[in-house]
């Protein structure tokens, strides 16, 4: 459940920014996003309260409670957003890959997610850390990850029907993928590629390696 219109933390002293008497381009609801983006990429989301997004924004630091009553409100904003452009980088990569091969399209869903992920690390941080946001109360998040695996399940099908795919129960296959995935991609966030000898001009090469390895898995 969200939390009440207070932010719960006590709040963080920013520089000052410029304020102003009224928000000229009408679009403050972005604004406080990118706000809240800069905050989480300058020290991390314990940095973040309603009111420090404001004064980023340069508004008042009431006006932002209309939209965000608090900061799980905010934070989930961030991952709404964070969730549609993955979503649309999917979509994007699934649609541009030429292959007639379902397998292919489906390394391409795993192509794009990591990709996202590496190029994206605030907004994958944001979106991937369950207790920052309110997932369960979003219809967007849960709309735009229902139809990434909507179009798993359907490609993973139409290899299963081509005779591509080892016998076996696909029920598994998508939790799998999405795992190995989501892991890598953390690993990434996290600075653990540095102990497995895997330097930043690498890393995206070697996460798909490794997620080749489970589509070579899955093969006859």
């Amino acid at each position: 459940m969200l939390q009440g219109t207070e932010d719960s933390e006590d709040p963080v002293q920013e520089p000052a920014a410029p304020r102003r008497e009224t928000y000229h381009h009408g679009n403050l609801r972005e604004a406080l996003i990118e706000a809240t983006l800069r905050l989480v990429e300058e020290g991390g989301p314990d940095r973040v309260t309603v009111r420090a997004a404001a004064l980023r924004a340069g508004v008042s630091s009431g006006a932002p409670f209309r939209h965000f009553p608090s900061k799980i409100a905010l934070m989930t904003a961030v991952a709404e957003q964070a969730t549609r452009r993955l979503h649309d980088a999917v979509m994007a990569a699934v649609a541009e890959s030429a292959a007639e091969d379902p397998l292919r399209r489906f390394r391409a869903i795993g192509t794009a997610y990591l990709r996202w992920a590496s190029r994206n690390p605030t907004h994958f941080q944001i979106v991937s850390t369950r207790s920052l946001i309110d997932y369960d109360s979003s219809e967007s998040m849960r709309r735009d990850n229902d139809a990434i695996r909507a179009v798993m399940d359907g490609l993973l099908a139409e290899a299963q029907q081509g005779g591509l795919l080892r016998p076996g129960d696909l029920g598994h296959v998508p939790l799998a993928a999405r795992g190995l995935a989501y892991g890598l991609a953390r690993m990434y966030a996290d600075g653990h590629f540095a102990q497995w000898h895997v330097g930043a001009e690498a890393a995206e090469r070697s996460m798909q390696a490794a997620f080749d390895v489970l589509i070579d898995g899955l093969t006859r």
